[in-house]
C-alpha cells in the first residue's frame, strides 16, 4: 500500500443484514414446522442502558417474527430470587432460548447466575459448558462478539491458516474464545494484556490484530503491519472536546489506522451489529 491508499472498511451492517435474511427463512421452516422460537431476556428494572438495549432486542426479534419476552427483576433482588427465575425457565419448554442482562444487582455473583441457565438455551454462550465448547472449535451457541469477530475476519476472505494473528485483550468473552477459534482455525495466534510488554512489537508482525481492551485509541498506525487487517472491537464512551457530547469511539485511531491497514472493522458499524445478528442466530440455533 502507498500513503495515498486508505483500508477497505468492513461494514458490519451490510454482512448483519445478511445474516437476518438468512434467519428469516429459516425462521419461516421452523414455523411451518410447528416450532416455535422465543427469546426470554431477565433484566434489572433500574438499569436505563439495559432498558433501551432490551427495547431495541424487541424490536428485532418482532422483525424477524422470534417471540420475545422480558422478566424484570428488583435492582435490589438476591442471587435466589434471580436463580429461581432462571431456574423456572429452563425447565419451561415454551421457552428455547434465555439472556441475562447485565450488571446484575450489587452482591449476585455473575459467574454463578450464568452458569446456571440451561446449557442448550444459553444464547450469550457465557455457561462455562458453552465457553469450554470454543476450545473445541465448537460455534454453536458460542460467545456472540466472538462469533461477530470471526464473521468480520472471514468476510475479508483472508487465509487463517498460518496468519499471524495477534488478540489485544484476553476477557473471557471475546479475547479468549476468539484465540481458541482461531487457533482452530490454524492461525498463529497471541494473546495480550494489561501486563504485556512492547504491545507493538506484537501488533507490527500481525496479519490480523483484534482490539478488545476497551482503551480509546489504544492501536495506532505505526502499531499495523502495511496490508493488515483490523478489527475494533473496543466499546468507549467518551465526551467529544468540540461538542461536549458523548460519542463511541473503539480501541483502534482510525485515522492513522486507515492509511495502512487492508481491512478495517471501525466502531461504531463493525462489531456492534454484527453481535447482535449472532445473538438472533444463536436464538434460533437454540430453537433447533
Amino acid at each position: 500500500m502507498t500513503a495515498a491508499d486508505t483500508a477497505t472498511l468492513i461494514d458490519g451492517r451490510a454482512l448483519a443484514s445478511k445474516v437476518k435474511e438468512t434467519l428469516a427463512t429459516r425462521i419461516g421452516e421452523l414455523r411451518n414446522e410447528g416450532r416455535s422460537v422465543r427469546l426470554d431476556v431477565v433484566l434489572a428494572d433500574e438499569n436505563p442502558a439495559g432498558s433501551v438495549y432490551a427495547r431495541n432486542q424487541a424490536k428485532m426479534c418482532e422483525e424477524l417474527d422470534i417471540e420475545y419476552r422480558l422478566h424484570a427483576i428488583t435492582s435490589d433482588a438476591e442471587f435466589d430470587v434471580i436463580a429461581s427465575t432462571i431456574n423456572r425457565l429452563n425447565q419451561d419448554d415454551c421457552v428455547t432460548a434465555i439472556m441475562v442482562q447485565l450488571p446484575l444487582p450489587d452482591g449476585v455473583d455473575t459467574h454463578r447466575i450464568q452458569s446456571l441457565i440451561a446449557v442448550e438455551k444459553d444464547v450469550e454462550g457465557v455457561n462455562p459448558a458453552n465457553i469450554g465448547g470454543v476450545l473445541y472449535g465448537r460455534r454453536a451457541l458460542a460467545p456472540c462478539t466472538a462469533l461477530a469477530t470471526m464473521q468480520l475476519i472471514e468476510s475479508t476472505g483472508i487465509q487463517l491458516a498460518g496468519a499471524q494473528v495477534v488478540c489485544v485483550g484476553a476477557s473471557t468473552i471475546v479475547g479468549r474464545p476468539v484465540a481458541a477459534l482461531l487457533m482452530e482455525a490454524e492461525a498463529t495466534v497471541v494473546s495480550t494484556n494489561i501486563h504485556t510488554r512492547n504491545l507493538a512489537e506484537h501488533t507490527r508482525r500481525a496479519d490480523v490484530v483484534i482490539s478488545a481492551a476497551g482503551v480509546p485509541g489504544l492501536v495506532t498506525g505505526d502499531m499495523i503491519k502495511s496490508g493488515a487487517t483490523v478489527i475494533d472491537v473496543g466499546i468507549n464512551r467518551i465526551t467529544d472536546s468540540e461538542t461536549g457530547k458523548q460519542r463511541t469511539v473503539g480501541d483502534i485511531d482510525v485515522e492513522s489506522v486507515l492509511s495502512v491497514a487492508g481491512y478495517l472493522s471501525p466502531v461504531p458499524g463493525g462489531v456492534g451489529p454484527m453481535t447482535v445478528a449472532m445473538l438472533l442466530r444463536n436464538t434460533v440455533a437454540a430453537a433447533c
